[in-house]
């Protein structure tokens, strides 16, 4: 297994998972890692000797930290410097910002989301909506998206990755699908930035939306993200608010990129600063080779499930192209199988009614990880340790 893990050699060292265990919750929360930790005290230093001047005259200046991020971030999803930009708020609000914005700027009315995601359109409750249901094995597939799309709409938007399932959608194919009714099409990123080797400026798509706090490691509140792609560089923004406007936040005079135009709220000096570090150990590594690594763990797990826990059932994909940064697991007893794992050191996270899902990090996740946690996965099962009361002593506040 030491030769499956080259891509870990200098990586884990650099990062500390929560306890003794196996975290295998990068879908969640990416763990703690000393580059990232590192920026963000580079900032609360310049905050004590600057103040208010860091805006301007620290280095790297706050007030660049959007775009300096954006210019970074790129090269990990496939995109130009100019179509990518750090940004305030949370992904949601940036997403119904894009879409309002594109839906105003196409020929079409309606806005196509996955079943549940109506209020992803940003527009007032009335707004039409068109939903994509998924399949049998909870797939959103693009001759779904084919039956859905249609001359009148304006604005495809989906997930790349869907977080209850791990399912990797066809990007490609259903830009294709949306580009061919006249309609823009967006993706959420949030579970594919980082561990998915998109390529996004090629495939045409014309917006994105990501967070940094998952296989980003850039922390818990960490900055989000957003992408236009140059094509659309014509189309308009809606009014921005707070205080993002002509005369603010203070200027470095840096040329503003039109991905810049999409922000609303201005980005948290401290929400961001951890990303900085992140991207150095990102960028250093490189999306081909953090995407071969999880394509490996996420199939090591779903091996091992196969051949020795008979009581989960795989509902992930099992293609690779097909598959995200994340294996779902399904058990009627989802939340206690994870209680009990957590109380032998292995973290994975719950998705209700039954979905366990393990997230491996390609940063600092082993194959020998992967095979203690589905261990302890078959113990539990086998002892029907699940079953048991939780010890209430087993973490003291």
């Amino acid at each position: 297994m030491r030769d499956a893990d080259a891509a870990l050699t200098g990586l884990r060292e650099r990062f500390e998972p929560p306890g003794d265990g196996v975290a295998l919750t990068a879908a969640t929360l990416g763990a703690h890692g000393d580059d990232a930790a590192a920026t963000l005290q580079r900032a609360v230093d310049q905050w004590r000797a600057r103040g208010d001047g860091a805006w301007t005259n620290a280095e790297p200046a706050w007030a660049d930290y959007a775009e300096l991020l954006g210019d970074r971030v790129a090269g990990l999803i496939g995109a130009k410097p100019s179509e990518c930009v750090a940004a305030g708020g949370s992904p949601r609000t940036i997403a119904r910002r894009l879409v309002a914005g594109f839906r105003r700027a196409a020929d079409g009315d309606t806005v196509v989301v996955p079943e549940g995601a109506a209020g992803a359109t940003g527009e007032e409750p009335a707004s039409p909506v068109v939903t994509v249901a998924a399949d049998s094995a909870g797939a959103i597939t693009p001759a779904a998206v084919a039956d859905a799309v249609t001359d009148d709409t304006a604005v495809v938007y989906l997930p790349s990755v869907r977080p209850w399932t791990g399912q990797l959608l066809a990007v490609d194919a259903i830009t294709e699908i949306a580009h061919s009714h006249g309609a823009y099409v967006g993706f959420d990123l949030a579970h594919s930035a980082g561990v998915v080797d998109h390529t996004l400026h090629r495939s045409g798509v014309d917006f994105g939306v990501w967070s940094s706090h998952r296989y980003l490691n850039a922390g818990p509140g960490a900055v989000a993200g957003l992408f236009v792609h140059d094509d659309n560089a014509d189309i308009s923004a809606p009014a921005r608010t707070a205080w993002l406007t002509p005369d603010d936040p203070p200027s470095t005079g840096a040329a503003a990129s039109h991905a810049a135009e999409w922000q609303h709220t201005p980005v948290d000096v401290y929400a961001a600063a951890p990303l900085f570090g992140a991207l150095d150990v990102g960028t250093a590594v490189g999306i081909t080779e953090l995407r071969a690594h999880s394509v490996a763990l996420t199939w090591y797990v779903i091996g091992l499930v196969d051949a020795h826990v008979p009581d989960c059932h795989v509902r992930s994909p099992r293609a690779a192209e097909r598959r995200g940064g994340h294996v779902a697991l399904t058990h009627p007893n989802a939340e206690s199988v994870a209680r009990a794992l957590d109380a032998r050191g292995v973290a994975v996270d719950v998705r209700p009614p039954d979905v366990l899902r393990v997230a491996p990090s390609p940063y600092y996740v082993s194959h020998e990880d992967i095979w203690v946690a589905v261990d302890e996965l078959e113990t539990v099962l086998s002892t029907a340790a699940h079953e048991q009361p939780p010890d209430t002593d087993a973490n003291p506040p």
